[in-house]
């Protein structure tokens, strides 16, 4: 019997059935159904996706259900060609995002006149598809349509959910601490190794597809993130020749005045360049590009008058070639490399010129990673990458004296000296105003005519070399069966990663040095009028026994996840298993010992191993589409976040290079110096739990016309068992000032009961690495988004409310809460005050319970973008530090030390309008010459945050920063 002739209907779905980043794969896939008129499935047809993005094309072939599967295809615009028994042909067109599978379900109905119609499928620019699994995409024509700017921070502007950022070291928050989230660049982590931060700066012209995951993870692409990961695709060569020059500059006159903060005018520029195209047609294709950022400063003031010019020029190079020597198989390797030089580029708002710094980073990225297909329903992946990031921070001033121990304080030139942190005068009684009020005369900066105190002088306090690294391997395997009537996708995976740090710090002469006024005495009874940080290894008369501390951590996962689609339901039950190893550094394994070691200066040890039966994640969802479009989901995830500075922060050669708290008399004679709590190699309580967030999450997506699209979720977040340095006896310390232990804590004892033995024979600190009792978190959100595609018109709009509430608060443990900071040794749990039961519940710092963002993009006739983009989000809690609530001299150090509930108080909320104008000139038929224009915060909103929380400093509740003035960037491109 003849096949009968096919044309395909007006109905073709392009959904994306969202699946989480698989991180080894870079991919995207297509999949769907085809069936007759009346429903009946359409057995062997064949289906072929070709793209100029894909060195050779992909096929398969439809099953006796209809369905077919095209995996692992390269992000891009793709047409698939439908090819029936008879040989007739059919094409529909599609776009395939990065980490989304799209759907493309055709219906086939008798031919009429013409054998061949094809359908265009045009996918939104973010995909907000019905699945138990949060995830965005974002194609670089969304990049290129919106002020977004440069770096890769930027784009998180753009998700839902993710709160607007202008930190340059701590992530965003996102339903957890910044430090918890991922990053991917062509699927390799770039968080920086043990801190958990953005480490690269990758550049926007360079990404061309992203994703990101905020919550409802399978158990594929190994996420263990607190907070979101997110992943990049660069650029990637064709079959075609293109290429693209472009330079942007942002003048210090195309930026308005700061109200208050750091005065500074800079002049920014960027160059980019890029060209690619095919080696071999069809088979190898190239892709280059070249980076030039660059940074002037000019007119900078402080509180101390004009300093020097801020320099900072970046050069980064990235080469990448994809091979496809047949159909099946497919490979990539690439290797970036960047060079960064900086001058003057930490000063802070109340420092004198000469505590300037400066610095370099060397980024080294190597990727080899491929795919192969071994039949149509099995595929296999894999991704090797090493990571280095080799950084100097160098004090632009460097100081003559060399400390020695006993050696004294020239108080008459304390600027000489260190980093001299000019004292604010106290009421306390037995403070020597008197004294304090000469340093200020003497070294305060000048206001209204009167010397003010609270500002610094003399040279950078550290000098550090701290490189980083990381070598990955991971490899997936993929496997589509037919189980009855249900569909099951296999994934299994494994990844091992080994992430190192090795670090070498050393103090500018005395390092920082503080005016106590006598408040504090020494052991002997002497009083402490002044005290210095100094790294041991900087004295004179003292040899490092190390000449670094190398730390290091070696992760393994394996995962396991089965997505199973059984009529208008589908299911997702996968498990990811994780375990870690911290390495440190000062001890070896010895028998018949307490502790179980010997020291052992430089030597590689096994610190901690948190096991595979601890860290094992359920990953479990639901879709259920009421009517073959619409759905209602539901998910349960739960992660174990990997970051983590313990491999350094309890490291035994600590002890070898650890900082020491100097003190000194009225005349800066010598008292005597011990090393600082905490500073030092510390034992680990037994049995801990490792850090967890549990999530839940339910759903819905409705498609309302074919052009509108939305989704609404409700989420909940719980993190529990916190890890932190405490003192062994913290449980023990009673009643004190405000603060009282809970009698349950209390009842516990000691955190490690031999502490004592163990430092009698090995030395170390009297903290410990234990578990923050009653240490937790908890997360609501209530989201709302909706998104719009015209013909020429883009629009998507969101509305969060959240609340973040908890005794646990990551992102609010130092002094300025934008740094690399460590995770899990951190002022937290670090003494009376700064327990979990001292003023530690509340609101927590990343807290905003609404954030609305609405962003959108027109094309005109007359070949234009304009794009825009609205912000409004909550002010940021903070709370009053105060060590006098707990008994302490008001010179001891408030940090961490809540003088009232968290998040007592809230800075003002925020909003803001970008806007950008594009327009091309097509110069020739290959060349078109764009020129465009960026203009951040329309409205110069210079809304301040990240409020002085110290309760005796003079500027206590003032913000110490401030969102970034309006300021206009234009730039000139020619593409071909």
């Amino acid at each position: 019997m003849r096949t009968p002739l096919y044309s395909v209907s007006a109905l073709a779905l392009a959904s994306a059935m969202v699946c989480a980043p698989a991180v080894a794969q870079q991919a995207g896939g297509i999949k769907g159904k085809v069936t007759e008129q009346q429903g009946m499935a359409v057995g062997g047809v064949t289906v072929t996706a070709t793209s100029n993005v894909m060195p050779k094309p992909r096929s398969t072939t439809t099953a006796e259900d209809g369905s077919y599967n095209l995996p692992l295809l390269i992000p891009g615009r793709y047409e698939l060609t439908f090819t029936s028994a008879d040989g007739t042909v059919r094409k529909a067109s599609a776009n395939v995002l990065l980490d989304q599978v799209s759907n493309v379900s055709i219906v086939l109905a008798p031919a009429t006149a013409d054998d061949t119609e094809i359908i265009q499928i045009v996918g939104s620019a973010i995909v907000r598809e019905g699945n138990s699994s949060l995830t965005n995409s974002i194609g670089d024509d969304v990049v290129e349509g919106l002020p977004v700017g440069q770096s890769y921070r930027d784009l998180f502007k753009l998700v839902p959910g993710v709160q607007y950022s202008e930190n340059s070291t701590l992530g965003p928050a996102a339903g957890g601490s910044g430090v918890d989230n991922k990053y991917g660049f062509d699927g390799v982590d770039v968080s920086l190794p043990l801190f958990g931060n953005l480490a690269s700066e990758p550049s926007t012209h360079d990404i061309e597809m992203v994703s990101m995951e905020r919550g409802g993870a399978k158990a594929k692409g190994f996420n263990r993130a607190g907070g979101f990961a997110m992943n990049t695709k660069s650029k990637s060569g064709t079959n075609e020749f293109h290429g693209k020059l472009e330079y942007k500059l942002e003048d210090a006159n195309f930026s308005a005045t700061p109200d208050e903060g750091l005065y500074e005018e800079k002049d920014k520029s960027w160059v980019t360049a890029n060209l690619g195209g095919p080696l071999i047609e069809d088979e190898l294709f190239f892709y280059a590009s070249y980076y030039r950022p660059e940074e002037d400063g000019q007119s900078k003031v402080t509180k101390y008058g004009e300093v020097k010019p801020f320099k900072s020029v970046r050069d980064e190079y990235f080469g990448k070639l994809t091979w496809a020597p047949t159909y099946e198989l497919l490979m990539n390797l690439s290797y970036r490399t960047s060079e960064k030089e900086e001058t003057a580029a930490s000063i802070g708002e109340f420092d004198a010129d000469s505590a300037s710094s400066g610095g370099t980073a060397d980024q080294d990225i190597l990727i080899f990673d491929g795919s192969y297909i071994i039949d149509d329903y099995t595929t296999v992946s894999f991704q090797y990458s090493e990571f280095t990031l080799e950084t100097a921070g160098v004090p632009d001033m460097a100081l003559g004296v060399v400390p020695t121990i006993g050696g004294s304080l020239d108080i008459s030139n304390l600027d000489q000296m260190g980093y001299f942190n000019v004292p604010t005068l106290r009421s306390d009684e037995g403070y020597d105003r008197v004294t304090g009020q000469a340093l200020i005369d003497q070294y305060g900066y000048l206001e209204g005519g009167v010397r003010k105190g609270g500002g610094g002088v003399g040279g950078y306090y550290q000098i550090d070399n701290i490189n980083f690294y990381r070598d990955s391997f991971e490899t997936a395997l993929e496997h589509e069966l037919m189980w009855g009537e249900s569909t099951h996708s296999l994934h299994f995976g494994f990844k091992w990663a080994e992430s190192e740090e090795e670090l070498i710090r050393d103090s500018n002469g005395w390092g920082s040095i503080s005016y106590i006024g006598g408040l504090e005495t020494a052991t002997d009874g002497t009083p402490i009028y002044y005290r210095s940080y100094t790294q041991q290894s900087t004295f004179g008369d003292i040899e490092s026994s190390v000449p670094a501390i190398v730390s290091s951590i070696e992760t393994y996962n394996f995962e396991i996840n089965d997505t199973i689609e059984h009529g208008d339901f589908t299911y997702n039950v996968g498990v990811l298993i994780s375990k870690d190893v911290y390495y440190g550094q000062g001890l070896r394994r010895k028998d018949g010992t307490v502790s179980g070691y010997e020291v052992a200066p430089g030597n590689k040890y096994k610190m901690y191993t948190i096991d595979w039966k601890d860290m094992i994640q359920p990953r479990l969802g639901v879709e259920w589409r009421y009517d073959g479009e619409n759905t209602v989901f539901a998910n349960f995830a739960q992660y174990n976040p990997e970051a983590s500075s313990l491999a350094r922060a309890a490291s035994w050669d600590r002890n070898a290079r650890p900082q020491m708290e100097v003190w000194f008399d009225k005349d800066g004679n010598f008292i005597e110096s011990t090393p600082r709590e905490g500073s030092s190699g510390k034992a680990f309580q037994d049995n801990m739990k490792p850090r967890r967030i549990d999530e839940f999450t339910i759903g819905t997506t409705k498609q309302l016309t074919d052009e509108w699209f939305i989704r609404g979720h409700a989420r909940y977040r719980e993190g529990s068992h916190f890890w932190e340095d405490v003192p062994n006896t913290a449980r023990l310390s009673g009643t004190y000032g405000n603060g009282s232990v809970p009698q349950h804590i209390a009842d516990k004892g000691l955190y490690v009961d031999n502490l004592d033995a163990i430092r009698a024979e090995i030395g170390g600190s009297s903290y410990v690495i234990a578990e923050v009792d009653d240490g937790q978190t908890k997360y609501w959100e209530l989201s709302l988004e909706a998104e719009w595609n015209g013909d020429n018109t883009y629009l998507n709009a969101s509305y969060v409310w959240s609340h973040y509430y908890g005794n646990f608060d990551q992102d609010n443990t130092t002094a300025t809460n934008d740094a690399n900071t460590f995770v899990g040794s951190s002022n937290y749990n670090d003494g009376n005050g700064r327990y979990s039961w001292d003023n530690k519940y509340g609101t927590l710092s990343s807290d905003k319970p609404h954030l609305l963002k609405v962003y959108g993009y027109y094309t005109t006739d007359w070949n234009a973008n304009i794009g825009a983009y609205l912000l409004y989000q909550s002010g940021q809690p903070w709370e009053k530090w105060d060590p006098t609530v707990y008994g302490y001299a008001s010179t001891v150090s408030a940090t961490n030390r809540y003088g009232e509930p968290a998040g007592s108080r809230r800075s003002p909320s925020h909003w803001q309008l970008d806007l950008n104008y594009t327009q091309d000139f097509q110069l020739t038929d290959d060349f078109m010459l764009k020129f465009r224009a960026d203009l951040f915060n329309v409205f110069d909103r210079q809304t301040g945050y990240n409020f002085n929380p110290y309760a005796f400093s003079d500027t206590f509740g003032e913000a110490r920063d401030y969102y970034n003035p309006r300021r206009l960037q234009v730039s000139v491109a020619v593409e071909f």
